[in-house]
């Protein structure tokens, strides 16, 4: 019984490791369709069917609940999928919600009118194809007032992780968090909004200030995952777990493997 997960690339393992560790009884598989990445500087609509392809073969592979880890994704494919209809028994779940909920303090279910929030400046980091789509400010705009976004897309910054340069992903983050500052001097809370920045969390916390409070989403979206399957333990699904790619197998293999710091063997979709 498998749960999916899947990204454009390898940032998806910062949530794949964020759900094994709260879920150690589950069995995951992890998608990644790195030949296409990254998502972040595509069109909606090529994000769309590349999407949408990868989570029916998900399904196929008996995936009964797909979780998009993938911000631009989830920003520019989920609402179109779930509007377009979902085969029976089957779910694609977004990782904006948990996000969401933390900075509502509100849970997703919950359809009262907009209300005010403690948080009014939040500094949103994310690709740039999920910043030009407004996904987060739309769903946030639907549960709080009087929030002020300031969103900053960070162009490069996954290209480098992807490609190992530290180095360089640093230098981008600190260039982007600069700039962001220059278009809202404090805010009181980050977002990192791309399922690869957790792996830069402490160049952003360091570049923003131990005054601004910065949400990374692979805890959040563990515990919200946990408390999904505690309500419908049916999503479980049939299919085995593993790790495939669209991309070179030992390539990435080796990639996920420095990122995680554990042996990750990936095979062929």
């Amino acid at each position: 019984m498998a749960v999916g997960i899947f990204d454009s690339g390898l940032g998806g393992l910062t949530v794949l490791d964020a759900v094994q560790k709260r879920l150690p009884e589950v069995d995951f598989l992890y998608y990644g369709d790195n030949s296409h990445a990254p998502y972040g500087v595509r069109d909606a609509e090529d994000i769309f069917q590349l999407t949408q392809a990868a989570v029916h073969n998900m399904w196929d592979r008996g995936c009964d609940l797909v979780i998009l880890a993938c911000n631009t994704a989830s920003a520019a494919a989920l609402r179109r999928m779930q509007e377009a209809g979902v085969p029976q028994g089957k779910r694609v779940l977004g990782v904006f919600v948990p996000l969401i909920e933390a900075l509502t303090e509100r849970e997703w279910g919950d359809n009262s009118p907009p209300r005010e929030v403690a948080v009014k400046h939040v500094a949103l980091f994310a690709t740039p194809a999920t910043v030009a789509s407004r996904a987060f400010q739309r769903e946030l705009a639907f549960r709080a007032i009087g929030v002020d976004v300031e969103a900053q897309a960070c162009g490069g910054v996954v290209d480098a992780i992807e490609d190992g340069d530290m180095i360089l992903a640093e230098a981008l983050v600190k260039s982007h968090v600069d700039a962001l500052l220059r278009k809202m001097p404090k805010p009181e809370a980050a977002i990192l909004g791309c399922t690869h920045y957790p792996l830069m969390e402490p160049v952003f916390q360091a570049a923003l200030g131990a005054d601004v409070q910065v949400f990374s989403q692979g805890r959040l979206v563990a515990d919200s995952l946990a408390h999904y399957l505690d309500r419908r333990p049916q999503m479980l699904g049939t299919g085995a777990g593993g790790y495939v790619t669209t991309g070179n197998p030992a390539r990435v293999s080796s990639r996920a493997t420095q990122f995680l710091r554990r042996e990750i063997t990936f095979d062929a979709a």
